[in-house]
């Protein structure tokens, strides 16, 4: 397996992930019932943020805290939703990709929802 290398590499992790999140009963409702996301529209926002993450372009300038209070204020975001959705997210790296982005991902996803955790609650 290679490293995660490239945009694209980004955007088939989260084409990936989004498919099996959508239905996934604890996390799925946030996606499809409450931020009713469009995938062709999140998709490309949701690939800035992690390219920025991964290869410092600098290109995501929206405040993600602020949109995870905002789904938190609509329904309450609780530890289970966050080992899910890190469970998931991980399992698809970790099935596609190996080396230092990878793990960096990885890891910057575990800071990013363990930040989000703390400033919600």
């Amino acid at each position: 397996m290679q490293d995660i290398t490239k945009r694209e590499d980004i955007e088939n992790i989260l084409w990936t992930f989004y498919k099996k999140a959508l239905k996934d009963p604890k996390i799925g409702p946030f996606f499809t019932e409450i931020a009713r996301i469009d995938l062709d529209h999140h998709i490309p926002h949701i690939s800035d943020f992690w390219e920025q993450q991964l290869f410092y372009t600098g290109d995501y300038k929206k405040n993600v805290l602020q949109i995870h209070q905002n789904l938190n204020s609509k329904k309450a975001m609780q530890k289970v939703h966050f080992d899910t959705w890190l469970e998931l997210f991980s399992t698809i790296i970790d099935e596609n990709f190996k080396g230092e982005k990878a793990n960096l991902m990885k890891t910057r996803a575990l800071s990013i929802a363990t930040v989000i955790q703390l400033k919600i609650n």
